[in-house]
């Protein structure tokens, strides 16, 4: 179990990688987004991610995306909100790019629109000094006005 467990996650940490690799070249904005789309549609797939009706199986839909819920906890469910964390480490951390971090996180927007929901990133590894992301699901067409995306609150380089 160990080295399955080792395997998995080394293959995670070549995957985002290479996909920040990527996702740090504005130029490539349009590769990224198709690139983490396309990874999206494989774990859509693949994990059996489906279109919910409640906002706690929209959060546990979005964990079904990744390798290890304990990963990407689901911190807090609201009337209207589903919040969560991303533990994975992210070769974006740190560096301030949260440009590049919102073309990552179309991975995670895909999963959630296939789920009938929607994706905010709050906070983000790429912001210096933070260790983990705080994240918020919502129904698809429900207000958001009231969550201000990583990306828009802080400069990028």
């Amino acid at each position: 179990m160990r080295l399955r467990n080792r395997l998995i996650r080394g293959s995670m940490a070549a995957v985002l990688a290479a996909t920040a690799a990527v996702a740090r070249r504005p130029a490539l904005a349009r590769v990224s987004e198709a690139l983490m789309r396309g990874l999206a549609a494989f774990s859509i797939r693949s994990r059996g991610i489906r279109q919910v009706q409640t906002l706690d199986e929209l959060g546990q839909q979005w964990q079904r995306g990744f390798p290890s819920a304990k990963q990407v906890p689901i911190t807090a469910v609201t009337a209207d909100t589903v919040h969560a964390e991303i533990h994975t480490p992210c070769p974006l951390r740190g560096s301030g790019d949260l440009a590049a971090c919102h073309r990552m996180m179309a991975y995670d927007r895909e999963i959630l629109r296939h789920a009938g929901g929607e994706f905010v990133v709050l906070r983000s590894q790429a912001e210096p000094g933070r260790t983990h992301c705080e994240v918020a699901m919502r129904r698809a067409g429900a207000p958001l006005d009231d969550l201000t995306p990583a990306h828009l609150r802080s400069p990028t380089p």
